[in-house]
């Protein structure tokens, strides 16, 4: 296949089983073979010129788009994801990237953890009283999820404190 073609097919891929993964619950393929893939996808793009990357390429989005279950929630502030680091290599170029927005020559310390699979959400409290429980979606809007939320013990329903803000 010619390598210009190659994009497109890995985009359609990394699509399809994006939805099998995150909208069906049935993946088609392995995490793993899912990231060599999008690692692939991301190599390959980054000798592209910013205008031929479609904006739905699947390196261009985070999480996926709620499902038609839920209520849908917008964010007050976006949701982003961190981007995977499995060589040195990468992880120099993640800390050179800090250090220049830092714009300072102090020491910084860092903490390394291993990657643990689960659900990202974002949790809204009103004057110290929970009130809505979201999951990250596509970043922009996710689904509601505030009822399911109110059953995990960690999550607090209320705030300790004298002063809480009215939003938080």
């Amino acid at each position: 296949m010619p390598p210009s073609k190659r994009p497109g097919e890995l985009r359609e891929l990394l699509k399809r089983y994006g939805y099998a993964y995150h909208v069906l619950d049935d993946p088609e393929v392995s995490d793993a073979e899912y990231d060599r893939l999008f690692d692939e996808l991301l190599e390959l793009e980054s000798s592209l010129p910013a205008g031929e990357i479609p904006p739905d390429s699947p390196s261009r989005r985070v999480g996926a788009p709620p499902s038609e279950g839920f209520k849908k929630v917008t964010h007050l502030t976006p949701m982003g994801s961190l981007d995977k680091v499995t060589t040195d290599e990468a992880l120099q170029k993640w800390a050179d990237d800090v250090r220049k927005r830092l714009d300072s020559d102090e020491p910084v310390a860092y903490v390394l953890e291993p990657k643990i699979d689960g659900l990202a959400v974002s949790l809204l409290y009103e004057h110290g009283v929970y009130v809505r429980g979201a999951t990250r979606g596509d970043g922009l809007r996710g689904e509601d999820v505030t009822v399911n939320l109110r059953t995990i013990d960690a999550i607090p329903l209320s705030l300790r404190g004298d002063d809480p803000p009215a939003a938080l």
